[in-house]
């Protein structure tokens, strides 16, 4: 007997509503054991990011091996990386284990600033996107990679069709940045029409958005751990954000952008 694992590479929020923390409750939640490889030590609450101390790529990559020789590992998620030799040591990895990787690429700031340099995004499109499974950039991030505008979910095909060109296995544009009431994100897994997915779901007004990305792309790699089919995976991670959404909507932490609520439903720990 065991359990089902999955690895989360990403940094630490201490305010425990994004990053590692983030991952650890949406893998608890959704019946998964979650073991950790922390990227960075970052300095944030409820209303923003203070300070990013990067980890020793070293660092991060004795968590990495310590783990995997031990562990057997059903998935990985794959959060915020901006460094060039973390991005590195990650795409080093995933190329001596054959894992299921999700990556969530967080690579531009709210504001609309890039967050990594012209050589690490080099590496992050060469070397560590053509390991993933499955990457879930946001419209802004999706633009950052493909270098074209994004207005409309015809857009979010293109570009994810483009990014699948460009070497990624499986591409889910998430269009929360889309104007409107109905969030459609597009997932392309193949080159004919029966490998496009639209998944629709309401806008739900909420200050408390903190670490949406983060939980979405854990929701998938644990539905992926659970074997369920990609696209299946992805439908069931969303509803389950929503769902988070949904429950945490009305409550308040802090005095900016709150956490959702990881546990409105939680599963037991799956033991296969």
């Amino acid at each position: 007997m065991e359990y089902i694992t999955v690895l989360s590479i990403a940094g630490s929020d201490c305010s425990g509503g994004a990053g590692i923390q983030a991952d650890i409750k949406t893998l608890s939640a959704l019946g998964c054991y979650a073991a950790t490889a922390i990227t960075a030590i970052t300095v944030q609450n409820t209303q923003g990011v203070q300070s990013v101390y990067p980890l020793p790529p070293a660092v991060v990559a004795h968590q990495l091996e310590a783990v995997a020789e031990d562990i057997h590992l059903c998935a990985v998620k794959i959060g915020m990386v901006t460094d060039e030799a973390i991005l590195s040591v990650i795409a080093d990895f995933l190329s001596r284990h054959a894992i299921p990787a999700i990556f969530d690429p967080v690579l531009v700031s709210s504001s609309g600033f890039p967050l990594i340099t012209s050589e690490a995004r080099k590496i992050l499109i060469d070397r560590l996107i053509p390991h993933c499974m499955l990457i879930t950039p946001n419209i802004p991030e999706a633009e950052f990679l493909c270098g074209t505008r994004i207005q409309s979910p015809d857009d979010m095909l293109r570009a994810a069709i483009q990014l699948r060109k460009q070497g990624a296995g499986n591409v889910l544009i998430k269009g929360g940045h889309l104007s409107g009431n109905d969030m459609t994100d597009v997932l392309v897994t193949g080159e004919t029409s029966e490998n496009i997915y639209y998944y629709h779901t309401p806008r739900i007004v909420s200050d408390n958005t903190h670490g949406t990305g983060c939980t979405l792309s854990s929701a998938i790699a644990a539905y992926v751990a659970r074997q369920y089919p990609l696209p299946i995976a992805v439908e069931k991670g969303k509803n389950y954000l929503t769902q988070a959404l949904r429950k945490g909507k009305d409550i308040s932490i802090g005095r900016g952008h709150g956490p959702l609520n990881h546990f409105f439903n939680p599963e037991k720990l799956i033991i296969k």
